[in-house]
């Protein structure tokens, strides 16, 4: 008898910067199985939902699969041709800064490599940024003013080694899942261990608060430098660290010696108490760890803020050693492995300076390249703002959606419109971005790709092509080298095998370097593909000192400055550039969702992933609604001087007044007008050159709608109207929209739409001017849409459960005509992903049977006993329904 062929292979998870291990079951050459690699140091077999439902956003169903010119499918051999010519003849016209790569956090190192290689030691522009320049390029500038390198300090185990720990702009439940999950078990081992939440708003992360600090947005710097006048007023400066490892107090001082508490209090619109709170437990704590992310950098003056925070852990000496330190937190998979070759329109490979000779000399003569380029070129919001001005001609993009992701995206859209010639290599067909390709190139995806990515902590891991590309689809390694070959590039990227690359790229890193620069991997030099393919996540530098890692930097002092000191900058408070006024009054504020990543070209395919939150919303305090008379579930138009986005309202009481929330993710595939970065101006920070998506002036009214509506099917569903937003579930589709005209106009279209066949049947109430129209066929439920004139008042995500049933008869169509769901179905909002348990069922578990904890909603529910990505929101219904529990 012929067994199946069944193994495990080991990769990483594609989504955000932590960085985890997977392990793939391939059960007859097909990919059947996800779990977290118990072994793994960043996650120690931990997921959460995203990557536990990878596999789910894996299929074929909408993959870019051959190349294409003018929506036309070419060979591979003339869509390369024809991109080297017109680079050719674009830099022959018109030099070398006409010509821009846009890349992304998503690539390989290996990919990023190559790209940097190209642009900067063969074209001779610096024109390459990525889009890792809107997630972590204010930390970046930060520690290399700070420590004179882009290093991070810490790693993981701090987290659980630290006795205060402050989150600083970081949603980490939804964001960072398993970190968060580490985060808890540390304060359950540590009950004494102190949480700080220092955010705007009420967040899923302040679940684990012993204190939140809802300051007002844009006052980071205030609180720090109140933080390090504080220190100093109160003789709690480490001075014999500060004496042998730093210098410049003095002026950090000089900048900060005004912030006193009742001022900081003042200006954060906190109580002294609570701002008081927070100093005292960071300073007379023995250690802590300050974990920042978007919150910090996105902003006009994120550089100064992340450096705020590192003055404060200079001047308390709480870096350098177990659970101490600053720690900047990526959004993406490869953010750090992109800062490694010289992926930012500022850096040169391996840590490198562009604007230093004597370093593009080194690295000029380690390529043996034609050219190297000297100066920064455009970064990721300049870039596109030179695309539109006609300075950049051509422009390649590369596994990112800029179109959705960057600031003002009206003008982005101009430009690429505008611009002569746009490359996009990218595994989807269908993004916003590709409205305006010009060629097209099919990239492999996550199962496919193999080469390495680096991790929030500096760990190196293998991502491992375990299935075959698809179609035509090629590497990114690939097809750069085969565009520069084309070009007339004939050496230096002739790699055969993504082992070639890495190598170079690890003995570049060692080139001439004797200790000087951070960054160096020259103990993995000569590695052959056998090595490369059994690789361990292992943490850089790796070198003859530190062969097999090392996990902690500056434990011995030392820094990367010219006096081997780490400088204090003095920083002063600024208010963000986009000012509110009478016109718009609120500050916009952005960011992610627990179950979604960037712009969903991913998750979007999975109906796990869309159940838990299906649709764009803007967060808004009950006074603020109330005032405006918007209601839960209401369509809001919120617009600003730059763009307008229409979504749904969730009124909430932990947003701060005059202050909105709206996530980042949806884009023209699964929502009709939601592309919320449109409301933000094209402002960045002047150092860092990253863009501030934290603090829009926009405003907001009720959009006067003449219906609501929600429909269900088995078939794709095609929606007209003003506002929608589809998603995938168990049942094959739905959709959610709103819009102004007759509202029975919509029974005549769902027959004649909806692509279903069966029994009809029609309910309408004219009187509530309420209407619901279903179909069913055989016993099974096809397609389904109500329409009223009001919002939903109740939870209806019940009808998409309706199609799951085993049978369909009499009570399940007296449900569906009174709206009244069955108890199979009547779950509630889904809050548990893994388990697909509802907000009902955990209500009901909670008040009717006294589960008060979320070990007993999870023995009785099986909700948090998987991934934990829900743990946050099961506490919030503890506390919300007993009260007594958290007494």
């Amino acid at each position: 008898m012929n067994k199946k062929a069944v193994n495990l292979k080991q990769t990483t998870c594609p989504y955000c910067g932590v960085g985890c291990g997977i392990d793939v079951t391939v059960n007859d050459s097909k990919l059947t199985r996800v779990d977290g690699s118990s072994e793994h140091p960043a996650n120690f077999g931990r997921l959460c939902i995203k990557g536990s439902s990878v596999l789910e956003t894996n299929d074929l169903s909408g993959r870019l699969l051959q190349p294409m010119i003018a929506n036309a499918t070419v060979s591979w051999d003339e869509a390369t041709r024809h991109v080297a010519d017109k680079f050719n003849q674009t830099i022959a016209k018109y030099g070398a800064d006409s010509v821009a790569f846009y890349v992304s956090g998503q690539l390989l190192t290996e990919d990023y490599y190559v790209a940097n290689k190209l642009m900067k030691g063969y074209i001779g522009s610096a024109n390459i940024d990525t889009n890792s320049r809107l997630c972590m390029s204010s930390a970046v500038a930060a520690y290399k003013r700070a420590f004179g390198s882009d290093t991070v300090p810490c790693n993981y185990e701090d987290i659980e080694d630290t006795d205060c720990l402050v989150l600083l702009g970081s949603n980490a439940a939804w964001t960072h899942p398993v970190l968060f999950q580490r985060m808890e078990r540390a304060k359950q081992l540590n009950p004494n261990m102190k949480v700080v939440v220092i955010d705007p708003r009420k967040s899923a992360t302040t679940e684990l608060a012993d204190l939140h600090l809802a300051i007002k947005p844009g006052t980071d710097v205030a609180l720090l430098n109140g933080l390090l006048n504080y220190l100093f007023a109160n003789q709690l400066i480490d001075n014999e660290f500060v004496s042998l490892s730093t210098e410049g107090l003095e002026l950090a001082l000089e900048q900060s010696k005004l912030w006193t508490l009742e001022k900081v209090a003042q200006v954060c619109d906190i109580t002294v108490q609570e701002l008081e709170t927070y100093y005292k437990w960071f300073a007379h704590s023995p250690t802590a760890v300050t974990f920042y992310c978007m919150g910090v950098n996105q902003s006009s003056q994120g550089t100064d803020k992340a450096n705020a925070i590192i003055n404060c852990h200079l001047a308390a000496g709480k870096i350098g050693s177990a659970g101490n330190g600053p720690f900047s937190i990526t959004g993406q998979p490869n953010a750090m492995g992109g800062r490694e070759v010289g992926g930012l329109a500022n850096m040169l490979a391996a840590h490198m300076d562009i604007e230093n000779d004597k370093h593009t000399d080194l690295v000029q003569r380690f390529w043996q390249s034609p050219r190297i380029a000297k100066k920064a070129g455009a970064k990721a919001v300049d870039m596109f703002e030179k695309v539109k001005s006609g300075d950049i001609k051509a422009i390649w993009i590369m596994a990112t959606n800029p179109a959705v992701s960057l600031p003002n995206g009206n003008e982005v859209a101009k430009a690429l419109e505008a611009c002569p010639l746009v490359v996009v290599s990218d595994c989807v067909d269908n993004t916003d971005t590709m409205e305006w390709a010009d060629v097209r190139f099919p990239a492999t995806t996550w199962s496919e790709k193999n080469g390495t990515v680096t991790n929030s902590e500096r760990r190196i891991s293998r991502q491992r092509g375990i299935m075959p590309p698809p179609g035509q689809a090629k590497h990114d390694w690939q097809i750069i080298c085969d565009i520069a070959k084309a070009m007339g590039f004939n050496r230096g990227f002739n790699f055969t095998h993504p082992v070639d690359v890495f190598e170079e790229h690890a003995r570049l890193s060692g080139f001439e370097n004797n200790g000087q620069r951070d960054f160096d991997i020259s103990g993995l030099a000569g590695i052959n593909q056998t090595q490369y393919d059994k690789l361990r996540p292992i943490q850089w530098p790796v070198t003859k000192d530190y062969p097999l890692g090392r996990a902690r930097m500056f434990d011995d002092g030392r820094f990367f400055t010219a006096s081997k000191k780490a400088k204090f900058i003095g920083v002063e408070a600024k208010d963000p550039v986009q000012k509110t006024s009478e016109a718009y009054p609120f500050v916009c504020n952005t960011g992610r969702i627990r179950d979604q990543w960037h712009t969903m070209t991913r998750t979007g395919k999975a109906a796990k992933l869309t159940a838990h939150i299906s649709e764009p919303f803007v967060a808004i305090h009950p006074d603020d609604a109330s005032a405006l008379e918007l209601v839960d579930g209401a369509i809001a138009r919120v617009f600003s001087e730059t763009g307008e986005s229409l979504v749904k309202v969730k009124v909430d009481s932990g947003q701060r007044k005059k202050e909105l929330f709206i996530p980042m993710h949806w884009n023209k595939q699964f929502a009709a007008n939601a592309n919320i970065n449109r409301l933000f101006a094209s402002v960045v920070d002047p150092v860092s050159g990253q863009p501030e998506l934290k603090h829009a002036a926009v405003n907001i009214e009720a959009y006067p709608a003449d219906y609501y509506g929600f429909m269900v099917g088995k078939n794709p569903l095609f929606v007209d109207s003003d506002y929608w937003a589809k998603s995938p579930n168990a049942a094959g589709f739905s959709a959610s929209f709103s819009g102004q005209g007759d509202i029975q106009d919509w029974l005549d279209w769902c027959q004649q739409r909806a692509n279903s066949e069966g029994e009809w049947i029609r309910v309408e109430n004219l009187h509530n001017k309420e209407f619901r129209i279903f179909c069913y066929q055989e016993n099974e439920l096809q397609f389904v849409c109500y329409v009223q004139a009001s919002p939903f008042a109740q939870d209806i995500s019940w009808l998409s459960e309706m199609f799951a049933l085993e049978s369909f008869g009499r009570e399940e169509i007296k449900a569906l005509i009174t709206a009244i769901p069955t108890p199979e179905v009547s779950k509630g909002r889904q809050i548990c992903s893994c388990f697909k348990v509802g907000e009902k069922q955990i209500i009901e578990a909670i008040v009717d049977y006294g589960d008060d904890s979320v070990d007993k909603l999870g023995q009785r529910l099986k909700c948090g006993t998987n991934c934990g990505s829900c743990k946050t929101d099961l506490s919030g219904l503890i506390k919300q329904h007993c009260p007594a529990a958290v007494a």
